[in-house]
């Protein structure tokens, strides 16, 4: 599977990873972890961090071993034809359902946020539409994009997050290990596909301009992200306890509302803006890689053409559950949870079939 696009820069690939993956503190990734750990959530990312170190290190040196080849050609060097198809099958089942599950949290969460008398099925095909547009422009613009809006969504979210923490109560983060160090263990590892993302970055490897800046900038986005989210949930536990906080769907939306700065009471139409840039970023990086998967199954040198396609069957599914807020939560955290094993797993079973190989040795 070829497909001919620049290449994009350390710093757009940095900005990817931050908006892809930084924008899962503003959705119900907080609920979720908040529901099993309490207080002790803000540690979850750290812990996961941790648990991912490895994979990682051994998945970077698979992608390097192969260097100029995606994750795709590399599954099909290793497993052949028909398991390789499987595999990464597999892989692409995932990814649509993730994307099916997120975008209608997303339009949940604008829906009965900020527009509410704005049927859902027009914001869904709004935030589709949009997505699709820049996913279909290819990696470069999205990259592009990414880059230009980095800072300012950063700085919104920050000062958003810095006034959360000054308004708190710090009483509220005791006891600090909740419900205990091993149901922190536990849950943190069972929720370890929150970061599944950084396997998918291997897709678009080959689409870096060098692997040293692959490295690199994968490394340091993993670490910003696991500050980030940590301190986000942190946060988010000084504003409200872990009791009220563990009843709400999207505490981060809940949070802005709460803040005051001076004379502005609503915040949140402030930073709002900069959340739906950041939204609008990830799912057409979801979308992209999406559409080079199942290019890469069944050989499609041009994908990009079947993301409208696929962006309208998203919209067509994930309108289907009747209650979202509660159906799709619980749908989620499910998926999370089945799916981690298989992820944190993958890496490992490519460097080991590479060594039997004798790819290693090479």
């Amino acid at each position: 599977m070829e497909k001919i696009e620049k290449k994009i820069g350390g710093r757009e690939f940095a900005a990817i990873i931050i908006l892809t993956v930084g924008t899962k503190l503003a959705d119900d990734t907080p609920a979720i972890l908040y529901d099993r750990l309490g207080n002790a959530a803000w540690m979850a990312p750290i812990i996961m961090g941790m648990i991912w170190i490895t994979p990682l290190y051994f998945l970077v040196k698979v992608i390097s071993l192969y260097e100029g080849k995606s994750l795709v050609d590399i599954i099909k060097k290793l497993f052949g034809k028909y398991m390789g198809f499987i595999i990464l099958f597999l892989i692409w089942a995932i990814q649509s359902y993730a994307i099916i599950i997120d975008t209608a949290i997303y339009t949940d969460i604008i829906g009965t946020m900020y527009f509410t008398k704005t049927p859902a099925l027009i914001i869904y095909i709004l935030l589709m539409a949009v997505s699709a547009y820049g996913a279909k422009k290819g990696l470069e613009h999205i990259g592009s994009f990414a880059w230009s809006v980095l800072l300012w969504i950063k700085i919104s979210a920050f000062a958003a997050l810095i006034m959360i923490c000054i308004q708190g109560e710090i009483n509220f983060i005791f006891p600090i290990l909740g419900p205990g160090k091993w149901e922190i263990v536990k849950e943190s590892t069972a929720n370890s596909s929150l970061f599944a993302d950084f396997v998918y970055f291997s897709l678009i490897a080959p689409l870096i301009k060098s692997s040293k800046d692959y490295k690199k900038w994968k490394r340091l986005g993993l670490i910003f992200v696991i500050l980030e989210l940590s301190f986000a949930l942190f946060g988010f536990v000084l504003v409200f306890d872990y009791i009220a906080v563990k009843m709400m769907n999207y505490p981060f939306h809940e949070a802005i509302r709460y803040i005051q700065f001076g004379f502005l009471t609503n915040v949140e139409m402030f930073i709002f803006p900069f959340w739906l840039l950041s939204t609008f970023v990830r799912f057409a990086v979801y979308l992209y890689l999406c559409a080079l998967l199942f290019g890469g199954l069944f050989n499609i040198k041009h994908f990009e053409f079947i993301i409208p396609s696929l962006a309208t069957l998203v919209v067509f599914i994930g309108m289907m559950p009747e209650t979202p807020t509660f159906t799709i939560f619980n749908l989620r955290q499910n998926f999370l949870h089945l799916i981690t094993p298989f992820f944190l797993a993958l890496p490992f079973v490519l460097w080991i079939t590479a060594k039997l190989k004798g790819d290693l040795k090479k």
